[in-house]
């Protein structure tokens, strides 16, 4: 039960693959505006009942892997960080205006995938096998 989350009337462990594109595949990420991205995540993140686990960068993406509760407004808290993290890094970063392409920062779609601790194919056996002797 230790590697499992709770609270008062439920046990999880709820994990998710995010990626996330500058509009355009533009190049704007290097180590310091990747390290600032992840701590405006970092910051708004638990608001939303969501823990930042790994964080990585290519020059025009990030991947990041968070656990979030059965609570957790998964899709607010993305559209609250793209929105608040658009406007800081460019802030911060005024060079990245210039890479950008009519101010727009992110792209508007994300990736989302979950992940667990067994493949798909294996949970879909289990429950299909429920109830058999």
């Amino acid at each position: 039960m230790d590697k499992y989350d709770h609270n008062a009337h439920s046990v999880f462990l709820l994990y998710y693959h995010l990626i996330l594109v500058v509009k355009y595949r533009r190049k704007v990420f290097d180590e310091d505006v990747s390290e600032r991205a992840k701590e405006i995540f970092s910051y708004i993140a638990p608001n939303y009942g969501i823990t930042l686990e790994e964080w990585n960068h290519d020059s025009d993406h990030v991947h990041v892997m968070f656990r979030g509760q059965p609570k957790s407004e998964i899709s607010r808290f993305i559209n609250a960080y793209k929105s608040a993290s658009s406007r800081l890094l460019k802030k911060e970063y005024p060079e990245i205006r210039e890479k950008l392409w009519k101010e727009t920062f992110w792209s508007q779609s994300f990736c989302l995938l979950t992940t667990g601790g067994a493949p798909i194919e294996t949970i879909r056996q289990y429950i299909e096998t429920q109830g058999e002797k």
